[in-house]
């Protein structure tokens, strides 16, 4: 049988990367669609941005419930159920006639998805030998990479070809697979913990405090900082985090135990989790504007910008093997480090040899940097909370997406002294203004992170796994 071999952990390693394949195509290819589903659906570009951020809201504010609720019932059991939910939310999506149906297509998407995030590193936490957890992770971290970088090339093919209905529609053939990949090949959850009473209270407070910042940093750079109602989103959304701590501290079956923030190097490995993603998405943001001020085509703006994920993907399965021999602390500082080291490459730099040396190097970065520090979360997490840490990991990871986003372009701005749509028009002086001021301060603030954790850990021993 497939369970008696010795590579099953790599048939679950396998069917946990076409997962996260899945999750970072999709979110790369969507956004490449939005004017041409404007068009067509006859709805503005404020409307039609909603496409995409009620997918990021829902996944975000759902994703550590998802995987308490996977801690309880099991983790094979949720992420096969997610390839059906997010195959289905898919297949709306191709097929729908409004925006409004379109919308609601792509909050079940993110149902799905959540289903799938909340489980995928945990899976593989499970089924991976301690020795081999490093590799594993290392390997789902290339996928997601990989994912990242084909989206834009796949997307614009898919794009001429029929349209951005096909963009959902080739979701189908894949989740069909991984939803028969996970069926015969996932093992059942060997640690398990009780659900208790169902803390709703908690699961809607968390999903508000994520939700709240989420939309500020989304929408403010559109709508403006000051805008009132982004504001009160902000404030309830903070609001709703000191209730969530409140009430799980004083809840029998809190949604999150938060004593577990207490261990050694969780708190930590998911702040600088955060960061990673801050310094990822801000140096993809921001590149493509001084690239387009160059005049460059959008082929060969693409083709640079690939060398970022694709020094990813070559580096993590790597990085993931090094984990056991020089322990997380090294690969995890010298990671930010290196990535911080390359964006301020870019800043300082803004010739063609310049900008890839300086992809290379954040790519390269974050590639030792992701499956060290994942590693090293989950195997801080105590048993039986493998779901919800994995759950949270993905969290941060979605909130320094939307953070890196908003604090580049706002950084941008500032340091190119226009906004909105005068970046379109500004010439590449000022775009390169922009480009030192936000990819400088965001580079600085990854270096300083990487060196805090070196310092932190001076006097502790190397985690290894």
């Amino acid at each position: 049988m497939i369970r008696a071999s010795p590579h099953a952990h790599w048939y679950v390693v396998g069917t946990v990367c076409i997962g996260a394949f899945m999750g970072q195509l999709d979110a790369s290819i969507v956004t490449l669609a939005l004017p041409r589903m404007g068009l067509d659906l006859h709805a503005s570009l404020g409307a039609v941005e909603w496409v995409a951020l009620a997918y990021l809201l829902v996944l975000v504010a759902t994703v550590a419930t998802v995987g308490r609720i996977a801690d309880a019932v099991g983790r094979k059991l949720l992420y096969v159920y997610g390839f059906g939910v997010f195959t289905a939310g898919s297949a709306l999506c191709g097929v729908a006639p409004t925006l409004a149906i379109l919308i609601a297509a792509r909050v079940l998407q993110a149902i799905g998805a959540a289903m799938l995030q909340a489980n995928s590193v945990a899976l593989i936490a499970e089924a991976m030998p301690p020795s081999m957890l490093g590799r594993g992770i290392g390997v789902q971290g290339s996928a997601q990479a990989l994912g990242l970088a084909m989206g834009p090339a796949i997307g614009g093919i898919l794009l001429s070809l029929a349209g951005w209905r096909l963009i959902f529609l080739v979701n189908l053939p894949a989740g069909a697979i991984g939803l028969a990949l996970g069926w015969f090949l996932l093992p059942r959850s060997r640690s398990r913990r009780e659900l208790g009473a169902p803390d709703g209270l908690g699961a809607v407070l968390l999903a508000l405090a994520a939700m709240g910042p989420l939309v500020y940093l989304s929408l403010a750079g559109r709508e403006g900082y000051a805008n009132g109602v982004l504001l009160a989103c902000l404030a309830g959304g903070v609001a709703a985090a000191f209730g969530f701590v409140r009430r799980e501290r004083r809840a029998a079956a809190p949604l999150i135990d938060l004593s577990i923030l207490r261990r050694r190097g969780l708190a930590t490995g998911l702040g600088s989790g955060l960061v990673s993603y801050l310094a990822l998405f801000a140096t993809l943001f921001v590149v493509p504007y001084y690239l387009s001020a160059e005049r460059d085509s959008a082929t060969l703006i693409g083709l640079q910008l690939a060398v970022l994920p694709v020094a990813i993907g070559i580096t993590a399965p790597f990085a993931g093997r090094l984990v056991n021999r020089l322990g997380s602390r090294w690969l995890t500082a010298g990671g930010l480090i290196l990535a911080g080291v390359g964006m301020l490459e870019i800043a300082t730099r803004h010739g063609t040899a310049g900008i890839l040396i300086g992809l290379g190097l954040t790519g390269v970065g974050l590639g030792s940097f992701t499956p060290a520090n994942n590693a090293g979360v989950m195997s801080t997490s105590p048993r039986g909370h493998a779901g919800v840490v994995s759950g949270m990991l993905n969290m941060t990871r979605g909130l320094g997406t939307a953070l890196g986003v908003a604090l580049a372009g706002a950084l941008f701005t500032a340091g190119a002294g226009v906004a909105g749509a005068q970046v379109a028009e500004a010439d590449v002086a000022t775009v390169g203004g922009g480009l030192e001021t936000a990819l400088g301060v965001i580079g600085l603030v990854t270096v300083a992170t990487g060196l805090a954790l070196l310092l932190s850990e001076r006097r502790r021993p190397s985690q290894t796994q």
